[in-house]
């Protein structure tokens, strides 16, 4: 069951509200010079990336605040209950399946008693189709010329989600092919973005999360 508990009104939020006050006067360097192994303290890794929290103004009262916190808003019930693919988005009544789709293992993720990576692997190998063909230049503009330009439409997390991982694979873009993003209703966005591209080049994305 997916715990349903407003965080401030729980003791930790009083708590911990007081404690950032307190550690408002607190200063980073001094936090290193008393405790000179504070590195060691507040780094951990995992598989292959590095967490190092040891330049945030914190100490052992914060995380030990920290973690009553969670403890009290039953964080560990909800983690098992979106893993369990509960629906615990109650505004739609329906499972949240982020793990599902970060899910690139033989492991089985089931909603309703269906396993639905079985219906996940199927679009990305459709994705991976289509983006074939368009580095390819089997897929062809109007005229049969190749795709050079590729437009994103989307607003919010529909245009920030694919800028964001567009710009971190960067390293990866395959050469001859420019994008564009278009996030805003006014026309003079997309005006703009039109006098760079040919027509007969360019692919356009329409995305919406809903």
């Amino acid at each position: 069951m997916f715990p349903t508990i407003n965080p401030t009104t729980t003791k930790h939020w009083a708590a911990l509200a007081s404690h950032a006050d307190q550690m408002q006067e607190v200063h980073l360097k001094d936090l290193f010079t008393s405790d000179p192994k504070r590195f060691d303290t507040y780094n951990f890794t995992f598989r292959d990336i590095f967490f190092d929290f040891s330049k945030n103004i914190i100490n052992e009262e914060t995380c030990r605040l920290l973690f009553g916190f969670a403890r009290e808003c039953k964080l560990e019930d909800a983690r098992k209950a979106m893993f369990a693919g509960e629906q615990i988005n109650q505004t739609e009544q329906r499972s949240v399946l982020h793990v599902a789709l970060r899910n690139f293992t033989a492991k089985p993720y089931y909603v309703n008693g269906k396993n639905v990576m079985e219906d996940i692997d199927k679009v990305r190998e459709q994705m991976k189709a289509c983006c074939t063909k368009i580095h390819s230049g089997e897929w062809t503009g109007y005229s049969g010329k190749k795709i050079k330009y590729i437009i994103n439409i989307g607003i919010g997390g529909s245009d920030l989600g694919p800028v964001m991982v567009t710009e971190a694979l960067k390293p990866f873009w395959v050469p001859g092919i420019q994008t564009y993003f278009v996030s805003n209703i006014d026309a003079s966005h997309i005006t703009e973005v039109l006098k760079k591209v040919q027509a007969e080049e360019t692919l356009f994305l329409i995305a919406s999360k809903t």
